[in-house]
């Protein structure tokens, strides 16, 4: 078993695909084997093989992690929250939290009056230099530990708006530190706003919780202080249906 999660990982850290030789030499195994494990991987849906005769990670991979999104979500008490603050507000409301070292979407309720985005779904965990929802978590770590995060995740720009440095980033978790309220406007998406507030602050990071709301943009300009006031009020709901569950 070990051994096929070798093979695993390292395909899994090689987007361009491996073939059979090169997982070989990476996980230091012979070919023959190496052929059982990755034919037997391959079977199970866990890798695929492309026409080029290269090896990537396979839908089952993909799916195993929604499961595991899905048991981080909590009691279905979050979910009713999070929909009653879609409802009421108009804005599409999502928890996040961190998942195997990674800032990850783990339930979310859309919201009539927020921009359809199609990434920010339940198992989304990339951009959280670029989420108000992946800040509010990401301003949890210490300096050298939110450092060698962003080394690891990366910054890539989304839009020109991406804050891309992390003496930038630095100052923006600061500042939304001392407002109580971590934002972004064209950061992820062009026209596109959040919000986000720490629901729960443990020491241990796979247990803190984060809440965040999506808006247009020009709504977060004009209306800052009212989306700020209903999402602390939805995350001191959020906290007590965590707490129950």
């Amino acid at each position: 078993m070990s051994r096929a999660f070798r093979v695993l990982e390292a395909v899994g850290q090689s987007p361009r695909g491996l073939t059979v030789k090169q997982i070989a030499r990476r996980c230091e195994l012979t070919v023959a084997t190496t052929y059982h494990l990755v034919r037997t991987l391959a079977y199970e849906g866990y890798v695929m093989r492309r026409e080029d005769g290269t090896y990537i990670v396979g839908l089952e991979v993909a799916d195993r992690y929604r499961e595991l999104v899905l048991a981080c979500r909590g009691p279905q008490q979050v979910q009713d929250v999070l929909r009653r603050a879609a409802v009421d507000s108009g804005y599409t409301h999502m928890v996040g939290r961190f998942i195997n070292g990674r800032v990850a979407i783990v339930a979310c309720a859309e919201g009539m009056r927020s921009p359809q985005v199609d990434d920010l779904v339940a198992g989304f965990d990339d951009g959280a230099h670029a989420t108000a929802l992946g800040k509010a978590l990401v301003a949890t770590l210490s300096a050298d530990h939110r450092w060698r995060f962003l080394k690891e995740q990366g910054m890539p720009a989304y839009t020109p708006q991406t804050l891309t440095s992390l003496e930038a980033l630095d100052a923006d978790l600061a500042a939304g530190e001392r407002r109580g309220l971590h934002i972004e406007v064209n950061q992820f998406r062009t026209g596109l706003a959040g919000a986000a507030v720490l629901v729960v602050a443990d020491r241990e990071q796979e247990r803190r919780v984060a809440l965040g709301c999506t808006v247009p943009a020009a709504d977060m300009m004009a209306s800052a202080k009212t989306i700020r006031t209903r999402l602390v009020a939805t995350a001191q709901q959020l906290a007590e249906a965590l707490r129950e569950g």
